[in-house]
């Protein structure tokens, strides 16, 4: 992997985390935001011009790849270099996590 990507994108933004793991399954920008809404119970609204900011971003950089049109809507999917970020993202939240339940964590 990049080192640059990795720098970029690891941490994660709240947004760009829930954008990510969303396109494990090939999804539009409306998708995902409707998705992150239900997910997250409302607290996190994913505005149009982050998401598509944030797509258009992840998939000049390798971690999306446009799918296909479908009714007038792009659809994106997670690429390997996608999944490799999200999971390093997710080893990081998990360590936070169990650091803050006093729980050390050796990597």
């Amino acid at each position: 992997m990049d080192s640059r990507i990795k720098r970029i994108y690891v941490p994660m933004t709240e947004s760009g985390f829930y954008i990510l793991f969303c396109l494990q399954q090939p999804q539009h920008g409306y998708g995902i935001s409707q998705q992150v809404k239900q997910m997250t119970g409302g607290h996190l609204i994913i505005s149009a011009g982050t998401m598509y900011g944030t797509l258009s971003k992840m998939e000049k950089d390798g971690l999306i790849a446009f799918v296909r049109d479908e009714e007038k809507r792009k659809l994106y999917r997670i690429t390997d270099l996608g999944q490799e970020i999200l999971d390093l993202e997710l080893c990081r939240i998990e360590r936070l996590y169990k650091n803050s339940k006093g729980e050390h964590v050796n990597e």
